[in-house]
This record gives C-alpha cells, sequence and structure tokens, in this order.
C-alpha cells in the first residue's frame, strides 16, 4: 500500500503539469478552434529561459519573473502571426502552430544549447512523510500552485468583466462580435494566458525533471492528451485529464516498466477517441470558456 500511495503521488505531481498544459491547449480551442502545437515549447522557453537567467546572475525570482514574461512575448509573438496570416482557415492556423513549434525549437537550440538542465528547488530539497509516502517540498508546490491557477482561472473567468467577455467570445464569436466585444484583444489575451500558464508548468517541472530545448515536444502532446481525454469543449475538463494521465502513467512505470511510460498517453487518447471522441465529459452540456 505504501508503494501504491507513493506512485499516486507522483502521478498527481505531474499530472498537474499536465493538467497546466492541457489547460492552455482549451483557452485557445475554445476562443479560436486553435489547436495550439506550440504549447510543449512554450513549457520549454519557461524553463530553459529559467536555467540560463540564472547562469548568468539573475537573482532567482527576477529569473522566475522574466521566463515567464519572456514565454509571454511568444505567445503574443505566435498570435500576431496568426493574425497577419491571410489563410484563415484552422487546418492552416494548426498548421501555422506546428511550424511555430519547430522554429522555437530551433531557436531555443542555438540560443541555449542542446544539454540537460535543472533549476534548483524553489523550496529547499526536503520532504514530507505521508501514510508512509514520500512528496518533496517542490512536489508540493507544484500541487498548490496548479490547484491555485485552476482556481484563479475560474474566478477570472466567471467574476471579472474581461472574463464573460472571454466566455462570449467563445460561446458565439459573432454575438459578441455586435455586442461590442474587441475580439482580436481576447484572442490576444487568451494566447498570452495560454503561455503565461505553459510557462508556470515548465519552472515547477524543471527542478523535478531535467529540462532542455525539445522538452516540449513530448510535454505538449501529453497536455494534448490530457485535454482531449477532459475533453477540449470543457476548459477545466484538462485538470481531471491530466491528473488522470499522470496517475496511469506512474502506475504503468512502477508495476510494469518505466520503458512503456510515454505510451499510456498515446493509448489512453487513441481510446478516448475511438470510444467518447467528446471526452469524458462529453455528456455534459459543453461550455466553451
Amino acid at each position: 500500500m505504501n508503494e501504491l500511495f507513493q506512485l499516486l503521488l507522483s502521478g498527481i505531481t505531474v499530472g498537474f503539469i499536465y493538467a497546466l498544459v492541457g489547460m492552455g491547449f482549451t483557452v485557445i480551442y475554445n476562443s479560436s478552434g486553435i489547436i495550439n502545437f506550440s504549447q510543449g515549447e512554450f513549457v520549454m522557453a519557461g524553463g530553459m529561459s529559467a536555467v540560463f537567467l540564472l547562469k548568468y546572475g539573475t537573482p532567482f525570482w527576477l529569473a522566475f519573473l522574466l521566463s515567464i514574461f519572456i514565454t509571454a512575448l511568444l505567445g503574443l509573438l505566435l498570435w500576431k502571426l496568426i493574425d497577419l496570416s491571410k489563410e484563415r482557415s484552422v487546418i492552416s492556423m494548426i498548421i501555422l502552430t506546428l511550424g511555430y513549434s519547430i522554429a522555437l525549437r530551433g531557436l531555443a537550440s542555438v540560443v541555449f544549447d542542446k544539454e540537460l538542465h535543472t533549476l534548483p528547488s524553489f523550496v529547499g530539497d526536503g520532504s514530507f512523510d505521508i501514510w508512509g509516502a514520500t512528496l518533496t517540498y517542490q512536489a508540493f508546490l507544484v500541487i498548490v500552485v496548479s490547484v491555485i491557477i485552476v482556481i484563479l482561472l475560474y474566478l477570472f473567468f466567471k467574476k471579472t468583466k474581461t472574463g464573460k467577455a472571454m466566455v462570449a467570445t467563445s460561446d458565439n464569436i459573432d454575438s459578441a462580435k455586435l455586442m461590442g466585444i474587441d475580439i482580436k484583444k481576447i484572442l490576444m489575451l487568451n494566447f498570452t494566458i495560454s503561455a503565461v500558464i505553459a510557462s508556470v508548468g515548465g519552472l515547477l517541472l524543471a527542478p523535478i525533471t531535467s529540462t532542455n530545448y525539445e522538452v516540449g515536444v513530448m510535454l505538449g502532446l501529453k497536455g494534448f492528451s490530457a485535454a482531449v481525454i477532459g475533453g477540449l469543449s470543457q476548459p477545466f475538463g484538462a485538470v481531471v485529464g491530466g491528473l488522470i494521465l499522470g496517475v496511469l502513467e506512474s502506475l504503468v512505470a512502477g508495476y510494469i516498466s518505466s520503458e512503456y511510460k510515454d505510451a499510456v498517453a498515446f493509448i489512453a487518447l487513441l481510446g478516448i477517441l475511438f470510444f467518447m471522441p467528446g471526452g469524458i465529459f462529453s455528456n455534459l452540456k459543453a461550455k466553451r470558456v
């Protein structure tokens, strides 16, 4: 039982990172219909920017904030490229995000390097003992920060005028225009928010696992899987999808083999697409962000 609980704690920790990446997918999809396959690169940019800012003597918390700011600018740049594009079909926009992700990965390999890096723990190297299992302070921080982000997003969409405008835009973009909502500003904000969420995920994960210029590929795919499992039309379904995915991965790694861990996301994704294409919350009334 102790081993099982340890695996569950590890799965929940990683699952929250997948949830943060997945929420970035749903925020953009629900407002624009675009699947942003650059989301994983935003995770990479957050972690790698902090690593190199620290390397060149930037104070710790300033490096943390600057890395989020840099990633937000990358999200804004992606939106600007989409806004400037003459071909506005959804397929062409998805291809554009794929090209952007490849460009960011190549740029990172040149600006940074191709080595593996880790960030120092934000809260020290201690740990808790919970029912015979160990939870490090950093893993606990991942869980706490992720829950706070989910709550803040929920309150933002429900309680603020801007958040409600984003909800209105995703529900019916034409009606939102008639109500005087600036669609371009709303979409720009969506891309910025998704980039910031992803960068925080990258920063939280870097002290636990290594990061490098390619880390965003797998994290992006797993975040997308989490979003699809929860339901792309359900903004916070990605949280449930990420936790399910993280726990399944941890159990497979612990009881079968870590070699099969990465296959779990794609098997789960295929299963959902075959049997519940709308995600596990597809029976609920779609409530677009």
